[in-house]
C-alpha cells in the first residue's frame, strides 16, 4: 500500500503567529521597568519638583543656628542667675556660678552680651517678620491652629508664621527694656549715677520684663517642640519639603522656584 509523503514545514509554518521563538526563551530581553514596582502617580495640586531637586530644603545657615543657640545659652545662664537675685528662695542657684558675690558680676555681662548677640541676628530676620494682612488673619485664627483645626486657617505665606513674628517683635522691645532697666540698676559702675527712685522703677520695669521674656521663651520651646521637625531645623539647619509644604506652603513655594531656576 503507498503511502502518502508527509508535506514539507516552511518557514512560516514552524513559527506560528503568536507563539514564542524558541532563541528568545533561552535569553530574554530586561524589562525597561521592574515588573514588582508600581508606576508613581502624579501629585495633583503641588508643584512639580525634578528629580534631581534635592529632598532637604536649607531653612536656617550655619551662622543663623550659632546666634539662635548662642542667645538660648546666654538666656538660660541669665534666668537662673536673675531667680538667684530676684528672691532668696532662689539663691541655691547661685552656686551654679561659683557663689554670689561672683554671679552678682556675671549676670549684667551676660545681659550685655545677650544684646550684642541677639540685635545684630535680629537685624537680618527683620524682613521676613513683617507682619502683613494674612498674618493677622491667621492670628484671629490661632487657636483653632493649635487644635489642628486646620480648616479656615490662613495660609503661612512666608518664612515665619504670625506667632513667630509676634515673638520676634516682642523680643526685640523686651530685650531693649531689660538692658536699658539693667544699666540703671548695674552696681557699682551705673546706679549710683541715678536716684533711688529711678532705680526702684528701673527694678520694677526689669522685673516684669524678665517675666514677659520667660512667658514668651517657654511658648517657644513648646511650639518648637510641639511641631514636630523644628527642632531638628535649627540643630541641622535643614527641613524636608513635606514639612516645609505643611507648615510653611509659601515659603515651600518660593524655595522650590529657587531650586528650578
Amino acid at each position: 500500500m503507498a503511502t502518502m509523503d508527509k508535506p514539507l514545514l516552511t518557514p512560516s509554518d514552524k513559527a506560528p503567529l503568536g507563539s514564542a521563538d524558541p532563541s528568545s526563551l533561552s535569553s530574554p530581553e530586561p524589562s525597561p521597568l521592574p515588573l514588582d514596582e508600581p508606576l508613581a502617580k502624579p501629585r495633583v495640586g503641588r508643584p512639580e519638583v525634578s528629580g534631581d531637586a534635592p529632598q532637604l530644603l536649607t531653612r536656617y545657615s550655619h551662622g543663623e543656628r550659632l546666634a539662635h543657640w548662642g542667645i538660648a545659652i546666654a538666656y538660660i545662664l541669665l534666668f537662673l542667675s536673675g531667680l538667684a537675685l530676684f528672691h532668696p528662695f532662689f539663691f541655691w542657684t547661685s552656686a551654679l556660678f561659683g557663689g554670689g558675690p561672683l554671679m552678682r558680676i556675671l549676670h549684667p555681662f551676660l545681659g550685655v552680651a545677650l544684646a550684642i548677640v541677639f540685635y545684630p541676628y535680629a537685624a537680618r530676620l527683620w524682613r521676613d517678620n513683617r507682619m502683613s494682612p494674612g498674618d493677622w488673619r491667621w492670628v484671629r485664627t490661632m487657636f483653632a491652629y493649635i487644635n489642628r483645626r486646620e480648616a479656615g486657617v490662613p495660609e503661612v505665606e512666608g518664612k515665619y508664621n504670625a506667632g513667630q513674628k509676634l515673638m520676634y517683635w516682642s523680643m526685640i522691645f523686651v530685650i531693649a527694656a531689660l538692658l536699658l532697666s539693667g544699666i540703671v540698676i548695674w552696681q557699682p559702675y551705673f546706679a549710683p549715677s541715678f536716684s533711688a527712685t529711678v532705680r526702684e522703677a528701673a527694678a520694677i520695669v526689669h522685673a516684669i520684663s524678665a517675666f514677659i521674656m520667660f512667658v514668651g521663651i517657654g511658648i517657644h520651646v513648646y511650639a518648637a517642640y510641639w511641631t514636630k521637625g523644628s527642632m531638628k531645623a535649627m540643630t541641622r539647619g535643614t527641613v524636608t519639603r513635606a514639612w516645609a509644604r505643611m507648615h510653611h506652603p509659601g515659603w515651600y513655594r518660593q524655595m522650590v522656584g529657587k531650586a528650578g531656576r
